[in-house]
């Protein structure tokens, strides 16, 4: 097996606030924009929305951007890319997730919402398709994340690092996206490791303890970027009834068509509430 170079978090000694700097700095020096005000991450379903926050300055590939790394997931684009909002605010674009059930390290999936808090961005909006808990919610509808439970047995955080997380998806923000829909209903995300969908049983642990909304990604992201001081709002596309509560198999071309069925509305929904943060 040819030998490969280390990725660059995955040195244990290497300082992950670093190497974030440096691909803020890449981000600068590849867009021609020296900062960012909101970034935002594009879930399953959520991509359209890049195309109606404002004008494009400039689109990436992710992989020119130091210790980014190409999406393992169908529906995420693999670039970066920087928006002038028509109020005159930068957005950063990520569709380059990185999935904890890709095995690379918590440090690999914090990294893009640390280089954001490095672009200077205040607010980290995090978008995903998710599982609903809730019998009355119906595939492509999108919900507010008004807390979560992270069941991964992991964090971000590394040594003493003591954070607050209390109001960790700000009120504040889910204020404002509820003045642009006062319909939106809000949940409790439940992020499980994956990548394998979960079980009815464990579904019903997750009601039982709490949780409305089931997903493997956004608890981790946004521990990161509360520890870089950024205001979190967090949306899920709810997908798909979860296991037991939908009665036929799950899987995950369902959810892609789910998303590509809802892309226009909740894009569109998710444009004019980035224009009112």
């Amino acid at each position: 097996m040819p030998e490969t170079a280390l990725h660059p978090l995955d040195d244990p000694n290497a300082d992950p606030f670093a190497i974030a700097t440096q691909a803020a700095a890449d981000i600068a020096r590849l867009t021609g924009v020296d900062h960012h005000d909101i970034a935002l991450t594009l879930g399953s379903g959520w991509g359209k929305a890049a195309e109606l926050i404002g004008e494009t300055i400039a689109t990436i590939p992710a992989t020119e951007v130091t210790a980014f790394s190409r999406p393992a997931l169908d529906g995420h684009v693999g670039t970066l890319r920087s928006i002038r909002t028509p109020g005159g605010r930068n957005v950063l674009v990520i569709g380059a997730r990185t999935h904890y059930y890709e095995g690379h390290g918590v440090r690999r999936v914090a990294h893009s919402v640390r280089t954001a808090a490095a672009t200077g961005a205040k607010i980290m909006v995090l978008t995903n398709g998710a599982g609903g808990i809730r019998d009355t919610w119906k595939p492509g509808q999108p919900v507010l994340i008004s807390d979560h439970i992270n069941l991964t047995a992991d964090s971000p955080l590394e040594g003493a690092t003591f954070v607050d997380l209390t109001d960790l998806y700000a009120k504040r923000l889910r204020d404002i996206a509820h003045t642009i829909d006062p319909n939106l209903d809000e949940g409790v995300y439940t992020q499980f490791r994956g990548p394998h969908y979960e079980t009815p049983a464990e579904v019903q642990m997750a009601k039982a303890i709490g949780g409305h909304i089931v997903g493997m990604s956004t608890a981790l992201e946004a521990i990161a970027a509360r520890e870089a001081g950024m205001e979190i709002l967090g949306f899920s596309l709810i997908t798909n009834l979860a296991a037991g509560i939908q009665q036929t198999p799950l899987s995950h071309a369902e959810v892609i068509e789910a998303g590509r069925e809802a892309e226009p509305v909740i894009s569109a929904l998710l444009a004019r509430v980035i224009e009112a943060l």
